[in-house]
């Protein structure tokens, strides 16, 4: 099973630059795109089937702004939409942020037979303090979302969660301590969720650094627009596959596509050993 993750950034203008085609030529059996800047009729007649996948959205109520979709070759068991109960005030769910494909039955031959694939779109906090303390608010819904899911079924979380991890993710780290994305309480975030279970954590699987765990430079998935950030690989790691530890065992490579540029990210592919 191929997966890859794409923050978009404007489903209109990736595919200007030719993200359908490689797609097409990828050849993924399942594709996250995150920041789709569009709204269903946008889509429709254009945009609702790629590479022979079906798309499954979740559109933002302000016109040009965020938006998830995902791409499946198999149709799904369930479609869910939006994080639901987990986001009472309904503040993230009207940004569009989450589609879930469930596919109940699938991989039981490696032992779990409830999976579900996820596309989800992390705010960024770096325009202004007020969206900075929104983006704290969706990781402590995130958490206890997540830890619960994880208890339930498999799942593969891909998308833009706009937090660099480690130092060894992005170039600049000295001079990103405290700005978002490399936020002492973002990075405690990411260590709480990806510590064991039996440890306290949230117990899921970077499977990126699973599998490559020396990757500096190759690995990232984001450059500025501004200044040589693109031509100098002054970039950061923000997107990501995030595995049960389950799914994440069957992870058999990974790689990062820099030959083109679709947008201000690089798409990240993981093949992972069972079909759907």
């Amino acid at each position: 099973m191929r997966l890859v993750s794409l923050n978009l950034n404007g489903v209109r203008s990736a595919a200007s630059k030719g993200w359908m085609e490689w797609a097409a030529a990828t050849a993924p059996d399942l594709m996250g795109v995150q920041e789709l800047k569009a709204q269903a009729p946008d889509l429709a007649g254009r945009f609702e089937a790629v590479a022979g996948l079906q798309g499954h959205f979740h559109c933002a109520e302000k016109k040009g702004y965020s938006g998830v979709g995902l791409y499946s070759r198999v149709a799904p068991s369930e479609v869910r939409i939006g994080l639901g109960a987990a986001d009472p005030s309904g503040e993230f769910d009207a940004e569009g942020r989450w589609v879930e494909l469930r596919f109940d039955g699938a991989g039981q031959a490696h032992g779990f037979g409830k999976l579900s694939i996820i596309s989800c779109y992390f705010p960024s906090g770096s325009s202004s303090e007020e969206r900075q303390q929104a983006k704290f608010r969706f990781l402590d819904r995130m958490a206890p979302l997540l830890r619960a899911l994880a208890a339930e079924r498999e799942f593969i979380l891909v998308g833009d969660v706009n937090i660099a991890h480690r130092e060894i993710d992005l170039k600049n780290w000295k001079g990103n301590l405290k700005n978002s994305g490399f936020l002492p309480e973002e990075r405690a975030w990411m260590d709480a969720l990806l510590r064991p279970a039996a440890e306290g954590g949230g117990g899921l699987v970077d499977v990126h650094r699973m599998l490559r765990p020396e990757d500096g430079g190759e690995a990232y998935t984001w450059w500025s627009n501004r200044g040589q950030a693109w031509a100098k690989n002054v970039g950061w790691r923000i997107d990501y596959q995030l595995a049960t530890p389950r799914v994440a065992a069957t992870a058999q490579a990974v790689s990062v596509y820099k030959d083109q540029r679709f947008s201000d990210h690089a798409p990240l592919t993981v093949d992972y050993g069972f079909r759907l």
